[in-house]
């Protein structure tokens, strides 16, 4: 339980990196849309990197063993999915559309999991789809328009309450929360009215 405790915290933790661009403007940072994608390629290179050092050359630090679960000791960990997705929306999508979604993985992943049994099923249970939606639609609100933010909460709920499997391979879904909730609300805004 205290592992799991910690690996929510650090998943929320993605959040700051969300506040650090909305903040740049009033802290006087300098950071701007392209150099905020320039930081989160670096830190998604970082976590392939760090992740390459610990499945093929053995790195084990102890702090693995804590933040890593046993399906991931020999496969990508979710912490390097979870970069490589926000970067990659960061990296695809105008802020509007990736910072909600970059929060909806960040705070509606660990609270939907805080919800769950933990139990792998195809689809969870409604409280956890349910939760995760209403979540997801309240961080999206203040980014989008309610039709994209539904869309984008919609996208999320998906991801994160339907188990993606391709080969025995189950998809986590530090991967497909921040792209199935920006494809939605980009395809929305592009071909729904406001």
């Amino acid at each position: 339980m205290a592992d799991e405790l910690k690996r929510r915290l650090v998943h929320a933790s993605g959040s700051g990196l969300v506040a650090l661009y909305l903040l740049a403007d009033a802290l006087d940072l300098g950071l701007t849309w392209t150099r905020f994608r320039v930081l989160m390629v670096a830190l998604a290179s970082g976590a392939l990197v760090l992740e390459f050092l610990r499945l093929r050359v053995g790195l084990d630090w102890r702090l693995y063993d804590a933040l890593t679960r046993e399906y991931e000791q020999d496969n990508p960990a979710a912490y390097a999915l979870y970069m490589i997705s926000t970067a990659a929306v960061v990296l695809v999508f105008a802020p509007e559309i990736a910072l909600p979604s970059m929060l909806m993985l960040a705070l509606g992943d660990p609270i939907s999991g805080a919800v769950s049994d933990d139990s792998l099923q195809r689809i969870k249970p409604p409280k956890v789809l349910v939760t995760m939606f209403l979540v997801s639609t309240v961080l999206a609100v203040p980014f989008l328009p309610l039709t994209a933010a539904l869309a984008a909460a919609l996208g999320a709920m998906l991801a994160d309450g339907v188990t993606l499997e391709i080969r025995t391979y189950i998809i986590d879904d530090n991967l497909t929360i921040p792209v199935y909730a920006s494809v939605l609300a980009f395809l929305t805004l592009e071909f729904l009215p406001a």
